[in-house]
């Protein structure tokens, strides 16, 4: 009989593609963060899609995760100031 998935990773199975999460999961030495929107999950692990790559997390390593709210708007990039001309 397997072992039932905990907490974390039991939230991440039943969750819907498309949503915006954190996830906390365990790397050679230590722990890491992917925050980006939830692709898929399959039986062992979940498919993250952040600003640099998507990351794929294998159950037994996640450690926390959460649903996040959407990104805040990216600001304009700024203007230089108009040159004087004299």
């Amino acid at each position: 009989m397997s072992q039932p998935l905990p907490s974390p990773a039991r939230f991440l199975a039943s969750a819907a593609p498309g949503i915006r999460v954190v996830v906390r999961y365990r790397i050679e030495g230590g722990l890491t963060d992917a925050l980006g929107h939830l692709l898929a999950c399959d039986a062992g692990s979940c498919t993250v899609r952040t600003r640099q790559a998507d990351v794929v997390i294998p159950f037994a390593q996640v450690v926390a995760a959460r649903e996040v709210p959407p990104a805040p708007p990216r600001r304009p990039a700024r203007q230089a100031p108009p040159s004087r001309q004299e």
